[in-house]
């Protein structure tokens, strides 16, 4: 193949990874405003296309086997070429989760009040969104950045957890107060804050791997423009 058709190869496949980040990012917008506002048409929106994600993941996934297998790249076209396929993987894993956020709305409203979705949702969606732009530009500063703010996001994930699981409790205490004691739970009553609980606590996980996956996104970045591999390891 000549040299400019191989280059105009790479240069469209990273063009391709930065849209198909875009696309993820807009899936997760969608997502989360699905949770918090308890959308069922929104979220089934998400659910169901989520098979174009899929499309668009496979579709590079060729092009990063082929350009490996028929090119045989080396040096800086080598690592952008695997890093471009870990990080699609990478992707099509953060629009699965965006679909998981988009079903714990359900139908009778959003997620538990203590978790602030909305908050914790936006700020996965931008490191996301962050990964992708240093992918982009190429920029190991950000990338640094990226993964050196997953801690403060990490402890966000905790308290919102524990605030979930306080407020379970102090409602049981209310509810045995209120009958003087301890005494028989309604058995619908319980099974109803349980699964909200549970819906609640399963949305911030996978928001804290939302984040964890733009931290992927970050490594990745930063060992294909500086050969460095600090922040994989």
């Amino acid at each position: 193949m000549p040299r400019e058709s191989y280059q105009e190869r790479l240069d469209e496949l990273r063009e391709d990874v930065v849209a198909m980040g875009e696309t993820v990012c807009d899936r997760l917008d969608d997502g989360i405003e699905a949770a918090v506002t308890g959308d069922d048409e929104l979220a089934q929106s998400v659910i169901e296309t989520d098979h174009e994600v899929n499309e668009t993941y496979l579709a590079l996934e060729d092009e990063c086997t082929e350009l490996l297998a028929l090119q045989q790249p080396v040096a800086g076209d080598l690592r952008l070429v695997t890093a471009s396929f870990k990080i699609i993987t990478d992707l099509e894993r953060v629009a699965d989760l965006a679909t998981n956020v988009a079903a714990y709305g359900g139908p009778e409203g959003g997620v538990h009040d203590a978790v602030d979705v909305r908050d914790l949702g936006e700020r996965a969606r931008g490191m996301v969104a962050d990964a992708v732009a240093a992918y982009a530009a190429r920029d190991p500063d950000a990338c640094r950045e990226i993964a050196a703010s997953d801690d403060a996001f990490d402890e966000r994930c905790r308290e919102a957890s524990e605030a979930v699981v306080r407020e379970l409790l102090e409602a049981d205490r209310a509810r045995n107060a209120a009958r003087d004691g301890p005494a028989p739970t309604d058995g619908e009553a319980l099974e109803a804050s349980l699964d909200e609980v549970s819906q609640a606590l399963l949305a911030v996980r996978d928001l804290e791997r939302v984040a964890d996956h733009a931290v992927n996104i970050a490594a990745r970045t930063l060992y294909m423009v500086e050969n460095d591999d600090e922040l994989i390891y």
